[in-house]
């Protein structure tokens, strides 16, 4: 579990082919790797992956077809944004993430608005009905507060601290962007749907 809170920005320095998955190494930059465990978790762009190897300086995980399949921006060599997973006793600076990606969506605008950003995305269809105006929403990673929504678009104000410290600065109208929604949306779902379910197997 993560908080979209990013930690550091590191970059993917090798990427190797391992069947039909993927093998990553990555500098964790000002992340600090001296707590890390092999098996312990850490966000990368927003998708959780498991440490399999750890010197001082760099980590590596293993990314299946599967992962690869409904993400972007783990295939080449590029800037990271990266998180540690989430102790029981953090602060929840940005809201609960489980850095399980729900689709890519793609910018439209990233447009200057003075000191902000406007960021505007378009979502996958199936995604959309999950974003609601004032939610939060996970982007590459970061936790991020929808300002609107309309149809499969949706827009957030980036404020200089998150452009600063996070790779959203590297976006530009076409960038592919990995999306995960607020969980308590797809649960509220799931008990409106429930009732339904239950007396049709009943």
């Amino acid at each position: 579990m993560f908080t979209g809170i990013i930690q550091a920005v590191g970059y993917i320095d090798a990427v190797t082919a391992a069947g039909n998955d993927l093998a990553l190494s990555i500098h964790g930059a000002s992340l600090g790797l001296t707590d890390v465990m092999i098996g312990d978790s850490i966000a990368v762009n927003g998708v959780c992956l498991t440490v399999t190897q750890r010197s001082h300086t760099h980590f590596q995980v293993h990314v299946s077809k599967e992962t690869l399949s409904v993400s972007t921006g783990l295939t080449d060599r590029n800037a990271v944004n990266l998180e540690k997973a989430l102790r029981l006793s953090d602060r929840l600076g940005g809201h609960l993430v489980s850095g399980h990606v729900d689709g890519v969506g793609e910018v439209l605008a990233f447009s200057n608005l003075g000191e902000c950003w406007l960021l505007s995305v378009r979502a996958p269809h199936a995604i959309s009905q999950y974003i609601a105006k004032k939610g939060s929403i996970c982007v590459n990673g970061v936790s991020l507060t929808v300002n609107t929504i309309t149809q499969d678009t949706f827009s957030m104000n980036i404020i200089p601290h998150t452009l600063a410290n996070t790779t959203l600065n590297n976006l530009s109208a076409g960038s592919q962007v990995n999306i995960e929604v607020d969980q308590i949306a797809r649960y509220v779902e799931r008990l409106a749907e429930w009732p339904r379910e239950k007396s049709e197997f009943s």
